[in-house]
């Protein structure tokens, strides 16, 4: 365990930047009680997981997709997922200005790497198809997010996303 109210000092509350699993508990709880076994990392079928600030686990999106199997939250001995009937995170995928296709570069690895098609490419007059995002679709595995060439993908939190 680490002291809490001395972190708080240097972070000013922020929320971390790194990623927890799907149905992690709210990130308070989850470092008061993380006791940074590994098991959730050694389980993870994708190998997304890896350790992150203070040795607590983190997904990595650069490294694959989650699958979403739960095996991670099954691997913990404590107390720290929802069920898996839940909602597994808020995430969904960002395309930023960095995308080839901004530049007028013909590219779909991400529309190609999304199973539930989220990601569909609008023809542009004079141009090439630009990726468009259907949040409602996107399931936030973040499979887009390693495939991309220029790391113009990133995840953000659906509930704090601006339209």
């Amino acid at each position: 365990m680490f002291d809490r109210s001395r972190r708080r000092l240097l972070t000013r509350r922020r929320k971390p930047d790194l990623q927890r699993m799907p149905w992690v508990v709210d990130e308070e709880t989850f470092t008061d009680t993380c006791t940074r076994c590994n098991k959730c990392i050694n389980a993870c079928e994708t190998q997304i997981i890896a350790k992150g600030d203070g040795g607590f686990p983190t997904v990595d999106f650069q490294r694959g997709e989650c699958t979403f199997c739960y095996r991670c939250a099954e691997a913990c001995p404590e107390p720290l997922f929802q069920p898996q009937s839940e909602q597994p995170w808020p995430l969904v995928a960002q395309v930023n200005e960095g995308c080839l296709a901004h530049q007028n570069i013909e590219c779909r690895s991400c529309g190609d790497a999304c199973e539930v098609m989220a990601i569909r490419f609008k023809l542009q007059l004079g141009g090439v198809a630009r990726p468009e995002l259907d949040t409602s679709v996107c399931t936030g595995c973040g499979g887009c997010v390693s495939v991309c060439p220029t790391s113009a993908i990133t995840m953000v939190n659906h509930n704090n996303e601006e339209n």
